[in-house]
Parts: C-alpha cells; sequence; structure tokens
C-alpha cells in the first residue's frame, strides 16, 4: 500500500483510484463496507481511501480530551489489510480547512487525485463549515466527470455502527461488544517504553506502552491477544494487560502494561498490538504486595482460560 500525502504532488500512476472517503477512526464494520463499495464500483482501478491526519476534530478543538480508537499508523495498517492500494493521507491544515465544497471536489478530488469514483457515508459533510453534503457530492461528480455512490448506515442488533458507539462500549468495560461493531479487536499499537520495572521484582515483568491521544478504555485488566509486530521476537501471544495509572503505586498518566504468557525476551523498543478480548476487573489499590500478586495470579488464571476458549 502507498501513502501519499499532498494531494498536489501525485504521481500519474496514483491516480484513478476508487476511493472511499472519511476519517476512518477504528476501520468499523460501516468503513468497510464503504471500503468495499469503493472496490466494487471500480474492480480495475486501483482501491484508494481519502482520508486526513491530523483527524479534523483534533485540528478544530486541540485541547478536548483524547477520543481516537486508533493512530494514524494503525489505522494505515488496518487498511492494508484490507487490500487498500492507495492510501490518500492529506495533512488537514488551514489551507485545506478553508476549501469550499466545490473548491474541494474541484482541487482535491478532480484535479488532484484524479479520482474515477468515490464512495461516502450518508452523513458525509464536507468543505469549510461542513457546507457541502452528499447530494452536492453527486452534482460536482456529474459536472466534473467522477461516479458517487452513497452508503446507507449499517446497524447491528438495532444499533447504528459508529465509533461514538465503539467508544461508548469500551469505556463501559464491554470490549466484545465493541468488536462486534469494529469486525475485529479492538487493538492498542506502539512502541514498547521504559517501564519502573516493578513488574519484574513482582514476578510479572510487562511491555509498558502509552495510550496518549487515544480514547481510554475502562481503566482495570483485561485478557488480551498480543502481536509483536516486529523484531526478534515477532510474534502472536496470550497475555494479560491492565490499563490505567497503577493506583497501588500513585501513577498519574494512564498507559496498558502488557504480560505475555510463557514469554522470556527483550522487547524495548519493539511495537506491540494488544487485542482487548475481556474485561476482567477495575483496578484496584491492595493492602500488600503479597496481596496484588495474588490477585495477578488469579488474573492470569482467568486470562488463560477465556483465551484457550477463543
Amino acid at each position: 500500500m502507498k501513502i501519499i500525502r499532498d494531494y498536489q504532488y501525485v504521481r500519474p500512476e496514483d491516480r484513478g483510484a476508487s476511493a472511499a472517503i472519511g476519517n476512518f477512526d477504528g476501520v468499523h464494520l460501516g468503513h468497510q463496507a464503504v471500503i468495499d463499495l469503493a472496490r466494487k464500483a471500480a474492480p480495475d482501478a486501483p482501491l484508494g481511501v481519502l482520508t486526513f491526519e491530523p483527524h479534523p476534530r483534533e485540528y478544530f478543538a486541540p485541547d478536548a480530551p483524547p477520543f481516537r480508537l486508533m493512530s494514524a499508523e494503525a489505522r494505515a495498517s488496518r487498511l492494508e489489510k484490507l487490500g487498500v492500494d492507495r492510501l490518500y493521507q492529506l495533512n488537514f491544515n488551514t489551507a485545506l480547512a478553508s476549501l469550499t465544497p466545490r473548491e474541494f471536489a474541484q482541487k482535491v478530488i478532480h484535479d488532484g487525485l484524479g479520482l474515477t469514483h468515490i464512495v461516502v457515508g450518508a452523513d458525509f459533510c464536507f468543505g469549510k463549515g461542513r457546507a457541502g453534503n452528499v447530494t452536492d457530492l453527486q452534482a460536482f461528480g456529474a459536472e466534473m466527470g467522477f461516479g458517487v455512490t452513497v452508503a446507507e448506515i449499517l446497524e447491528t442488533g438495532g444499533i447504528e455502527i459508529s465509533s461514538t458507539a465503539i467508544r461508548e462500549a469500551l469505556s463501559e468495560g464491554r470490549p466484545r461488544d465493541a468488536a462486534a461493531q469494529l469486525g475485529h479487536w479492538h487493538r492498542i499499537e506502539g512502541e514498547v517504553i521504559g517501564g519502573e520495572q516493578r513488574g519484574r521484582v513482582l514476578g510479572y515483568p510487562t511491555a509498558n506502552m502509552s495510550i496518549d491521544g487515544l480514547h481510554p478504555p475502562a481503566f482495570g485488566v483485561y485478557a488480551v491477544l498480543v502481536e509483536v509486530l516486529d523484531g526478534p521476537h515477532k510474534g502472536q501471544y496470550h497475555g494479560a494487560a491492565s490499563v490505567g495509572v497503577r493506583p497501588m503505586f500513585d501513577g498519574q498518566f494512564p498507559n496498558i502494561e502488557t504480560f505475555l504468557f510463557d514469554f522470556t525476551g527483550d522487547l524495548y523498543g519493539a511495537t506491540l498490538s494488544v487485542a482487548l478480548v475481556d474485561y476482567l476487573r477495575p483496578e484496584l489499590k491492595f493492602d500488600s504486595l503479597e496481596a496484588l500478586i495474588e490477585q495477578m495470579d488469579a488474573d492470569c488464571t482467568q486470562s488463560r482460560g477465556i483465551l484457550a476458549a477463543l
């Protein structure tokens, strides 16, 4: 998959894609349906996704609480697994945000990227002040020569599939409900960073990762599936992870600490993808380290049983 970040400098071979347009935070089942429509609309054209970085919501409200389900890198990885050939990950800046709906259609879709067909959700809005809607987009397509397909909003179990609903499920400690809408486990991806190495002392060495900038799931302990994406220990593992601020040790900044079962080795600097499978319990502050270790033993036993049944 090729990533193109500037619509004004696009190689001829990267033009002419059939592309889905949106933010694709989480790449949930609704997003996947939109991408599949783009694939079917022009099967001989490269399959593309047009999205933005930073997320427009981050651009317009930089001080708002973190809301993203995945980083740009994790989104790109997921899109590549879906068979996307061209990821047009455009830099969302003042110039792009200032384009009128017509200017966006002309300068970005037609002149810049040369898209042959685009697919958007029924609630898609675009251009300065979100002034353009799907009816405007269809009119521009007819005028400028690109096809437009409008995808209907998907539902599952009577619930509209949306990033908002997925965030709610994660906040309430319901990762399986989130996965039902995502079409895959919710994953936290990132580089393993140095910690205070308390886990080694306790007999549970963990791989620590920041969750800065991401929507925090319910704090607590999870049964997890772990994929080490690079390095000498690349592969898939089972484990248990704690998400939160470590109240036993008066932590302040939330992170995720993952213990890989039956693993020995150094993971510092490696990139991990940690899938939340089941929420086991909330964060707790114990009366002693012995009580903490006893609970960690129980957490790992419970996690092993859950993951073995998958």
